[in-house]
């Protein structure tokens, strides 16, 4: 035998261990739901995930049972996140905002044994309790109220239940394949679908994404995921927190522009990360207050396209990066980030800007392409468009309870979305392939169009959708929302757009709309926008 190496397995129990093993000081700080802020630190958050994980057992669930949490980011739910993986349990985070028919779908699909909620959520619980199948346990996430009590029998709490467990709790050694979370799509059309995630397929997640030219969180940052941790794990940001210490910053359940803004200056943040409807609010706000948010130095921007005009923003009035980064649920989400390289330091900063506007490149651990629609491979020029596929460590093999594969005949996802992709792997997003407009068949980018619209200083924000055309097929068809105290009518807004996109693609028409329809991921709802005005450039 020549040698060999120390074999552990990578477990998401073993990045709180860490946390608690060398940071056990630092502050995780968490706005509770009841209001008021909570200061606790990542030896509590581990010593409690450990009591959790051992009354758990103590209430007869075994390894594998799933627990659904309905939760804004908190302690509690950080625990939980912990807790239910490091016993080999599943945690199966509910986006609270999907209809009442999707949560008690989703809830009997994946068999949840166990429900934890914020009390912002029991009315849903009292509301729902008949419908639901496997639910043995509903867990209030706080100390015992009696009013609580009284609307859901039997309801148990859930500072009671960390206290009834071992406080000598040992992890479990657990099989790195395990899995350790679950999250459901939004479901737009059909059913959701649920994506398993397993230890080894979240900490090589948090491993490469947490690279210098990925989020590079290090110990010396105060982060605050405002990205909700029902949605993808928060962007993973809890595992990747406890992996290397950082002071963590739970925003609960006050999402708005000022209540960030005063978070950000009150405990100093220096990392954020969220969609851009929430950046929207907190520049309104920064601007209110009068503030410059002089600890603020990196952003990171996903879940939609970042308009430029927010780059430019973040970047001139606050001294502050904008990441742009692009994800899926089922690519954990992490399928690219948007740092420049070496090379791009000899270019002007206009240049810099340029590529920053785009979702930037894959780390190591995942891979793209782009194929046309007869599935043949595309190059990668900058320039061809295609659709969008990808493969890696944390990519989807199987939905939940689907036995067919999600993938290709030769191993690739595709993603749904159209992209180009140049030699350096910097990807750009030019549209959902549901959402691009095809007018005489050459195609329109949304994203771009709405990036125009939103750059015009009396635009709040805007959506770009497809119009059915007699002549043309389709056509852009722009509905807009004022921001505050600003006017602009259609021919002003209309010529905005003279030179900065080709004639043809300017948009026929401009619908003023007073708030656009919002789904439960924060992402403009398209489909109900083409259903409301798809009709409008047709006469009679």
């Amino acid at each position: 035998m020549f040698g060999s190496m120390m074999h552990q397995q990578l477990t998401v129990s073993s990045q709180l261990a860490h946390a608690a093993r060398y940071h056990a000081d630092t502050e995780v700080v968490s706005v509770e739901t009841t209001g008021g802020v909570e200061r606790t630190n990542w030896g509590q958050v581990e010593q409690n995930a450990r009591q959790l994980a051992s009354a758990l057992e103590s209430l007869g669930l075994e390894k594998g049972a799933r627990c659904a949490t309905i939760a804004w980011n908190n302690r509690r739910h950080l625990e939980i996140y912990f807790g239910v993986a490091g016993a080999g349990m599943i945690c199966h985070t509910i986006n609270p905002r999907l209809f009442p028919e999707q949560l008690i779908y989703i809830i009997n699909h994946a068999k949840d044994q166990v429900l934890f909620l914020d009390a912002t959520f029991l009315p849903v619980a009292a509301k729902l309790g008949e419908h639901l199948k496997t639910v043995k346990h509903v867990v209030l996430m706080g100390p015992r109220n009696e009013e609580f009590a009284a609307q859901v029998p039997n309801l148990k709490f859930y500072d009671e239940l960390v206290a009834s467990g071992d406080a000598d709790y040992v992890w479990p050694e657990i099989d790195e394949n395990t899995p350790s979370s679950l999250c459901y799509t939004s479901g737009t059309t059909g059913n959701p679908k649920g994506v398993l995630y397993s230890h080894r397929s979240t900490v090589l997640h948090s491993l490469a994404g947490n690279q210098p030219d990925g989020l590079a969180i290090s110990a010396r940052d105060t982060v605050m995921p405002v990205v909700p941790m029902f949605h993808v794990n928060a962007w993973g940001v809890p595992y990747i927190a406890a992996a290397n210490g950082c002071k963590l910053v739970m925003p609960g359940p006050n999402m708005d522009g000022a209540s960030l803004a005063n978070l950000i200056d009150d405990e100093k943040i220096t990392l954020a990360l969220g969609v851009p409807t929430i950046w929207l609010g907190l520049l309104a706000a920064l601007e209110e207050k009068g503030s410059t948010a002089p600890s603020l130095e990196r952003t990171v921007i996903g879940g939609s396209a970042c308009p430029p005009s927010m780059i430019e923003t973040f970047r001139d009035k606050y001294d502050c990066t904008v990441i742009h980064a692009w994800g899926m649920t089922e690519t954990s989400p992490l399928g690219t980030v948007n740092n420049l390289l070496q090379k791009h330091d000899a270019l002007s900063v206009e240049e810099q800007n340029k590529i920053r506007e785009g979702q930037g490149r894959p780390p190591f651990g995942v891979e793209l392409r782009l194929v046309d629609d007869e599935g043949h491979i595309l190059p990668h020029d900058g320039v061809t468009q295609g659709e969008l596929q990808i493969r890696g460590h944390w990519i989807v093999e199987n939905y939940f309870m689907v036995e067919e594969s999600a993938l290709t005949i030769d191993g690739w996802f595709d993603t749904g979305d159209v992209a180009t992709v140049d030699p350096d792997g910097y990807m750009i997003i030019r549209d959902r392939s549901k959402d691009i407009i095809k007018s005489g068949g050459e195609w329109i980018s949304t994203v771009e169009l709405e990036n125009i619209a939103v750059g015009h200083p009396a635009i709040a924000n805007a959506a770009a959708i497809a119009a059915r055309h007699e002549k043309w097929d389709e056509r852009p068809v722009i509905i807009a929302l004022l921001a505050e105290g600003q006017s602009v009518s259609e021919e002003e807004l209309l010529a905005y757009y003279d030179g900065k996109i080709a004639k043809w693609q300017i948009p026929d028409k401009v619908i003023f709309t007073d708030a656009l329809p919002i789904g439960g991921t924060g992402k403009v709802l398209k489909n109900k926008l083409r259903e409301q005005y798809g009709e409008c450039l047709i006469e009679g």
